[in-house]
């Protein structure tokens, strides 16, 4: 494999600007989802995918709107990297009247179809058996279309998972198995509950080809991912890409993780994945940090703008209580 410097440079600015974008603005996204969940503007619980942005942008950037994606409970990230609008999210994550779901799914169920995201999940392992029917769907279609399905290391655990992956591989369908290794489901240790010496090692036994990069460099994983969507665009096949990086956070925001020590969370929060971006990008010469500093100002204004619009939106009206709950065909 390439190794991030050489990758950057195949890559045109036009590329890197995006990728780039989409990272910083699920950070800076996400740290305004603890702000307002804090002031308790947001309904529910809140899971933010701070630490983890260059799996979900490494794995959605080669792919189109047409192509899907099914998510997790922690989804904000997988829709800004689809390319979903961020004030229809803020306005969602509120429970607000114009939210992407018209604020009735909340972060939970966060979806658009219009970008290819089938939806956030709050179940657990929920996500691979629905991206393997979009998937059957596309061999069916003969559409050339591809799905993914995006899971933690506890989801890979799941029956549901399991049946998923068999699924996939007797029925030769383009579906991709992404698993985000963490290194914890919800406060469990993937090392105490992964049974197997590693998530990609697993699928294997499936009949999966798999592969393991690490989820900290959207470079591996864009590398990781090509192998994948060439697989399942040329040949119509499974794949599963585990991906290993670090929560900076806990699972929910306000979650006060007794489970791991101070010298866990301080080695895992310095494993930064944008940081790691703007220095590989910079050190090659192909970005520059007055540039990257522009697009973070750019990002700031338009989360603001996101969170004011959703801060002073309605609530959905009471007449919409029995819409949107059965779909008619």
């Amino acid at each position: 494999m390439a190794d991030g410097a050489s990758q950057a440079l195949q890559m045109s600015r036009d590329e890197l600007r995006r990728a780039y974008r989409r990272m910083k603005t699920i950070r800076m996204f996400e740290e305004r989802v603890e702000k307002e969940f804090a002031a308790g503007n947001i309904p529910g619980f809140a899971h933010v995918y701070i630490g983890q942005e260059a799996s979900g942008v490494g794995v959605c950037h080669d792919l189109t709107d047409e192509d899907y994606i099914g998510s997790t409970h922690r989804g904000h990230g997988h829709c800004i990297a689809k390319g979903c609008d961020v004030k229809g999210m803020m306005l969602e994550i509120m429970g607000k009247a114009g939210g992407l779901c018209h604020g009735k799914g909340g972060s939970m169920h966060i979806a658009d179809l219009s970008k290819g995201m089938l939806g956030a999940n709050a179940i657990v392992g929920g996500s691979p058996p629905i991206a393997v029917g979009a998937a059957l769907t596309a061999k069916m279609r003969k559409n050339g279309r591809v799905s993914v399905a995006f899971s933690g290391d506890g989801a890979s655990n799941q029956g549901t998972t399991f049946e998923a992956m068999n699924m996939a591989v007797v029925l030769k369908v383009p579906a991709i198995f992404v698993f985000e290794n963490n290194g914890y489901g919800e406060h469990t240790a993937a090392s105490y509950a992964v049974g197997a010496p590693s998530i990609a090692e697993r699928a294997r036994s499936f009949g999966l080809m798999a592969d393991c990069v690490d989820g900290s460099d959207f470079f591996a994983v864009v590398d990781g991912m090509r192998r994948a969507l060439d697989r399942a665009r040329s040949e119509g096949l499974p794949y599963a890409l585990e991906t290993t990086c670090t929560r900076h956070l806990g699972h929910f925001v306000g979650d006060p993780q007794p489970y791991r020590t101070p010298d866990e969370l301080a080695a895992a929060r310095a494993v930064d994945p944008i940081k790691n971006f703007r220095a590989r990008v910079t050190d090659v010469k192909l970005l520059d940090l007055a540039e990257l500093d522009g697009i973070d100002a750019e990002i700031a204004a338009e989360i603001e703008d996101a969170a004011q619009a959703a801060l002073a939106a309605p609530f959905p009206d009471l007449s919409t209580l029995e819409t949107d709950v059965y779909s008619r065909y």
